[in-house]
């Protein structure tokens, strides 16, 4: 800002760049992460901060120390608002004439101690007629013809657009033929509340009362409560008229007061326009408790497709138990179906998973959850549900293999390789006692040694103590079938577990993603709402220039 501006107003014009630019990025950022749409993002990124401040930023006054009031006349294509600059110097300064559309570009009419050194980018001195005058009286106002925003030439319009922002008072001027064009009525009700407005009812020696009441009554249904018209006459032969009247105004309202009244006013809308924006893209992210909410719609589906998947794997699971208890050496390494034409997790699979994560976005936004962020994010879900349920079920399969039954039968068959080596030795060894025994007694006595009977009926215990424990080791080994059949199922559940708890990390994730995004944007929204309170004097004619 210049120098010479109040310092508390370049704190406040400062303050108020900061938050557009943080608005900025913020909406960038948002943008990028999916939380908000491309056309929300652009309409932040496009807010409009520019204001009279700004248009002579950088442009130093000869005297005074605040800047002066911006003052355009601005009108339809021939309502006579270049003849009415004219008049106001004295001298043709505005291209007028029958011609239209009469008015092609900016005129710029000021005090010959305004040294214009620069305007902002988009209004290039280039393209502007600049005009000096020597009245002391209205070295604080530059005076502005603007093109005819109505004109068929694109670029008029354009051109209005742009300089819009950095008017003051805006001295909308019709005639009494076009005082009900509809582009100005449009033009009027979205600029209502940026601007001070003075009326001017032109070339008012064609004009009837009963128009200038319509006319009035047309600016009460825009939000004026009590408007301040001027009927002026520009013609050869001036007639008595306002003219005087409306000069006078404009240089009443030349005060630094009343300056700073404006802008108070123009920061305090601009800060309304934003907040509006700040609060529409609020309403896009949705509420934290729809958020929070998230988690238990995905319980709900992945219920759903869980219960359906375990259905479709019913069949290949029952053939992948039938190939590996065939041929239990042949677990692939690199996974089921590297071998073999056996698939488990195949293309049916991989829609029913996708058809779950569909519908979960779409509940999801339909709950007023960002789908884009939640999208975005699960794409890499939908990759990894393949490997997961693969190397899980891959993992519980070798496991099953390598270890098969349950804990029961394994015990029962440990116990019974126990028998079989402790039976047999323990037989043994009490037939080998029994033979020395008898041939010790048989010494001894004439008691005859062991006979035929003995040797038969030790040889039947010792095999049977042997084969018994051998037979019952065959008949209970645990089914391969059985037990890679368990491991598989097992390792489904598992992988279904871990495509779930995924799911729901990264929906806490998006969870505390959006907490941080609304947290932000309400900070914003709340810088909004701090600025200086832009108190109209009551008795001021600014009351009755302001939309109500």
């Amino acid at each position: 800002m210049r120098p010479s501006f109040n310092s508390n107003k370049n704190v406040m014009v400062y303050d108020y760049s900061d938050l557009v630019e943080k608005s900025r990025r913020w909406a960038e950022q948002a943008c990028t992460s999916g939380w908000i749409g491309k056309d929300t993002a652009r309409q932040l990124a496009d807010f409009n901060s520019s204001s009279p401040e700004t248009l002579f930023s950088g442009n130093v006054s000869a005297e005074g120390n605040t800047r002066p009031l911006i003052v355009a006349f601005m009108g339809g294509t021939g309502v006579g608002k270049s003849s009415l600059l004219n008049r106001l110097a004295g001298k043709a300064i505005a291209r007028a004439g029958i011609e239209r559309p009469t008015s092609r570009e900016v005129t710029l009419f000021h005090h010959h101690s305004l040294a214009i050194q620069h305007l902002p980018e988009q209004l290039p001195l280039a393209k502007i007629k600049i005009a000096q005058h020597e009245d002391d009286a209205k070295k604080n106002i530059v005076w502005i013809d603007m093109p005819d925003f109505d004109s068929t030439e694109q670029g008029n319009k354009q051109l209005v657009l742009q300089w819009l922002p950095h008017i003051d008072v805006l001295i909308y001027v019709v005639s009494p033929e076009r005082y009900r064009d509809e582009k100005a009525w449009r033009l009027l009700l979205a600029e209502g509340a940026r601007h001070a407005w003075l009326f001017v009812l032109n070339q008012w020696d064609r004009g009837q009362f009963e128009q200038y009441e319509d006319f009035n009554r047309q600016l009460h249904k825009a939000g004026f409560i009590d408007p301040i018209i001027f009927k002026t006459v520009c013609a050869e032969n001036l007639q008595a008229d306002d003219f005087a009247a409306l000069e006078s105004m404009i240089i009443s309202l030349a005060t630094e007061h009343i300056v700073r009244q404006l802008e108070l006013r123009s920061l305090q809308v601009h800060k309304n326009e934003l907040k509006q924006q700040l609060q529409y893209a609020l309403q896009l992210l949705g509420s934290p408790q729809s958020t929070a909410d998230a988690a238990k719609l995905w319980a709900e589906q992945w219920q759903h497709a869980t219960e359906l998947l375990q259905q479709g794997f019913a069949w290949p699971i029952q053939n992948l138990a039938n190939y590996y208890a065939e041929h239990p050496g042949s677990l692939p390494s690199s996974g089921f179906g590297a071998a073999n034409t056996l698939v488990l997790w195949d293309d049916w699979a991989q829609a029913r998973f996708d058809d779950a994560l569909d519908a979960f976005v779409i509940n999801a936004s339909q709950q007023g959850i960002p789908a884009t962020p939640l999208k975005n994010r699960l794409s890499v879900i939908r990759e990894k549900a393949a490997k997961i349920i693969q190397t899980q079920t891959e993992l519980a399969a070798r496991q099953a293999l390598s270890n098969p039954g349950n804990v029961l039968q394994r015990g029962f068959l440990k116990f019974t390789r126990v028998c079989e080596i402790i039976l047999p030795l323990s037989a043994m060894t009490w037939v080998g006692y029994q033979v020395f025994m008898g041939f010790y007694t048989s010494n001894m006595t004439s008691t005859h040694y062991l006979g035929a009977d003995f040797a038969i009926h030790s040889s039947l215990l010792i095999a049977l103590t042997w084969l018994i424990p051998f037979f019952i080791l065959k008949k209970a080994q645990p089914s391969l079938k059985k037990s890679v059949l368990n491991g598989l199922n097992k390792g489904l559940v598992s992988g279904f577990n871990t495509i779930d708890s995924e799911v729901l990390a990264l929906v806490e994730n998006i969870s505390e993603q959006h907490a941080a995004q609304t947290r932000q944007l309400a900070e914003l929204i709340e810088q909004c709402d701090v600025s200086d309170p832009a108190t109209i004097d009551s008795d001021s004619p600014l009351v009755r220039m302001l939309v109500g």
